[in-house]
This record gives structure tokens, sequence and C-alpha cells, in this order.
């Protein structure tokens, strides 16, 4: 049962991770402009706010997950702000051959810490496991706590991998990027990570409606 939990999770937490979005963009900018580990260390942040978020779910714990539906708006607008702010300065960064050598404890656990609130914070992050949930036919958990925290483990092995493999590979071929090339990823991650920051405005409801009137003029 606990291996069949653990298999169930890994594969709901690869599912999660491999799609590209703002924070994938993010964690492979921050790969090539500061080197692999702030990658690393970034998407297993990720990683970690899956596997919390996976768990939560699992135990339908309606307390908290009610929460960040009732505060979506605060939460949705800090996250698009920064996420707008995030695509602004990646866009302008000037890219270097070579990373800066300034892989600190500190520097890497800020890096963790950033992305995995920025990850758990999004109430997207949560409704995302009900859905797959639902759409899995997944049991409820409820009251297992030991069958959910076996699953959030498996979630964490699932996601993490997925960005273990992209440091590896980020890793062997960095040297094959050049200053052209860094330029365009720097370019087109900071537009898209710009452009998701804007859906996520656009999604909240008064921006939504004002959004809406204004193209219909």
């Amino acid at each position: 049962m606990a291996i069949h939990l653990l298999l169930k999770g890994a594969m709901m937490g690869l599912v999660v991770a491999v799609p590209v979005g703002p924070l994938g963009l993010l964690c492979i900018n921050r790969a090539l402009s500061l080197g692999p580990w702030y990658g690393l260390f970034s998407g297993l942040g990720i990683a970690t706010a899956d596997a919390l978020a996976g768990g939560i779910a699992a135990l339908s714990i309606s307390l908290v997950s009610q929460f960040l539906v009732d505060h979506q708006f605060a939460f949705r607008l800090v996250g698009g702000l920064f996420l707008c702010y995030l695509g602004y300065e990646i866009y302008y960064t000037h890219p270097r051959q070579q990373p800066p050598r300034t892989s600190t404890i500190n520097g890497l656990l800020g890096t963790y810490v950033a992305t995995f609130l920025l990850t758990i914070s999004n109430p997207v992050t949560i409704l995302s496991f009900v859905a797959i949930y639902a759409a899995w036919h997944v049991q409820s958990m409820t009251g297992q706590y030991g069958g959910a925290a076996v699953f959030a483990v498996g979630v964490f092995i699932g996601s993490s991998s997925w960005w273990v493999a992209l440091f590896l590979g980020l890793t062997v071929f960095r040297e094959r990027f050049n200053l052209r090339l860094l330029w365009w990823i720097h370019r087109i991650s900071g537009i898209g990570i710009a452009a998701f920051g804007v859906v996520l405005l656009l999604s909240i409801s008064p921006l939504k409606s004002m959004w809406e009137t204004l193209t219909r003029t």
C-alpha cells in the first residue's frame, strides 16, 4: 500500500513538474545566468511546495485550501506583480558566458525559499492537484496522515527528479551556450515570465472585468 501511494505520488509529481510554466522558465534562467545549482535549488523549492500541496489536497484539509481560495485576490495580485517584475529584470539582464561564482549557502537557501513561497502561495497549486485527483479517480485520504505523508514524499520525488534531470543536463551542456544564445534565452524567458504575470493579474475578477470592458470598446 505504501509503495503504491509512493509510486502514484511520484507519477503525479512528475506530471505537475514537467509542463514549462513561469517558474519553470525562472529555474532555467537562473541555472543559465547564475549557475546550475541555483536552478536546482529553485526546482527543489517548487518540488517541496508541490509535495505540501499534494499532501493537503490528499487529506482534503478544507481549512488550508479554503484560506488560499478566500485570499486568492491578494495571492494572485502579489504573484502576478512579482512575475512581471521578474520578467522585466530577466529581460534586461546582460548574460555572461560564465555564471558568477556566488553559490553561497545563503544565496541557494534564499533561492529555494523564494520559489517555495511563490509556488505554495498560488491557490492554483493545490487546486491543480485536486483536479488531477478527480481525473485519476484518486480516493480521499481524509484522516490518513501516514498515507498522505507517503504520498507527499512520492510527489516530491517525482517533481524533484525532473529538476535534477534538468540540472544534470544544464551542467553538461552549459558550455555550449554562447552569449548570443544566452541573450535570446534571457529575452524569451523574460517575456514569457512577464506574460504569465499579466495572465495571472487578468485572472483577478475586478481586473478581468476591466480588461473585458476595454477590449469591447
